[in-house]
């Protein structure tokens, strides 16, 4: 057989020694076709114990199975069957009329998806007295490039008449006026001295100064010939004009607390 060439586009193969062409003409009139006596079938016997089929690539157009045994041996077939049939070539898997009663019933489910699994498509039951797919028109592991949809952004519609509200126009005059401190009650002329009846805590003030023996311009712009006053009495010699004082920054006004000049006990 090696070497054959087909005659026809009808290729069936059984695993038995022999197979009567009645059974391949039958499996002809079930695909659908007519006038099976101008078909020139090639039948091959014992096809479970090759390894290649000896006839050419997509030369067939109908691969006919008949299977005498219950395992139909498709998974080391599949390769070979997907090699000759033709694009969109039909294979027939059907029982044979030696098969035992109830044997392919049990079969069928499998035999379908193994035909899927390898790339069949359209496989049908035939009454349970077989299945058959086709060959697809694209082969098994081509692949493409899918276009990327490119979705642009949403825009923003925004409606300039909407009912917005400017912040400004919620301010009146007043609020828009810058904000005067008043003066203090003492903080009249160059002075600066506390007036008869001061109320601002300036009297106070001067009376403590008085007290420490220093003066105003002292307390207002402290500063030091050795750098040491400001720091407090742990660093001030003896003659400090400070001492007693609280640590303060030079050039910054001394702050004197209100029970500074009280006594502890």
């Amino acid at each position: 057989m090696d070497g054959a060439k087909t005659h026809g586009a009808v290729l069936a193969c059984t695993d038995g020694a022999v197979l009567p062409v009645s059974q391949v003409f039958d499996a002809i009139r079930e695909l659908g076709n007519e006038g099976v006596e101008q078909w020139d079938p090639l039948v091959l016997t014992s096809a479970s114990l090759l390894s290649k089929l000896p006839v050419d690539s997509s030369s067939v157009d109908f691969l006919i199975l008949i299977w005498l045994s219950i395992d139909c041996p498709v998974d080391q077939l599949i390769q070979e069957i997907l090699r000759v049939l033709k694009v969109d070539g039909t294979i027939l898997i059907r029982k044979s009329s030696q098969s035992a009663v109830g044997s392919f019933d049990k079969i069928i489910s499998a035999l379908e998806n193994k035909l899927l699994l390898a790339g069949f498509t359209e496989t049908q039951v035939l009454q349970l007295t077989g299945i058959k797919a086709k060959k697809p028109s694209w082969k098994i592991g081509s692949s493409f490039a899918l276009k990327k949809v490119i979705k642009s952004s949403p825009k923003m519609q925004i409606d300039f008449d909407s009912d917005l509200i400017d912040e400004d126009s919620l301010l009146t005059e007043e609020d828009l006026k810058k904000p005067q401190l008043p003066p203090g009650d003492c903080e009249i002329g160059s002075t600066r001295k506390a007036c008869k009846n001061c109320t601002c805590g300036r009297a106070e003030e001067d009376e403590k100064i008085l007290k420490l023996g220093l003066t105003t311009e002292q307390i207002n712009n402290p500063q030091s010939a050795c750098g040491n006053c400001g720091l407090g009495d742990a660093f001030r010699c003896s003659t400090c004009p400070y001492k007693g004082l609280p640590a303060f920054k030079l050039g910054e006004k001394v702050a004197l607390s209100g029970n500074f000049l009280a006594a502890d006990i």
